[in-house]
């Protein structure tokens, strides 16, 4: 699976888009680098699940990110 996310700055709208486009852009890399895109999932969560505070900039900046979690088949 492929998380992408935002800081808190910004309406929580645009950045639930921005959060999206950021994981597809990685899954189009994947893609373009011969992965199946039925291999993995890419989704937006928007400023919803921050790893920092969004008072500081680095806080900030840390939450600007994606993330990948290996999902294991039964």
């Amino acid at each position: 699976r492929i998380e992408g996310h935002t800081d808190s700055q910004g309406k929580d709208e645009a950045n639930l888009v921005l959060s999206g486009k950021r994981a597809q852009a990685c899954a189009d890399f994947l893609i373009a680098k011969g992965i199946a895109k039925t291999r993995f999932l890419a989704k937006g969560f928007g400023e919803t699940k921050p790893v920092a505070d969004n008072k500081t900039a680095d806080g900030r900046t840390k939450n600007r990110r994606v993330e990948f979690e290996l999902v294991l088949p039964n």
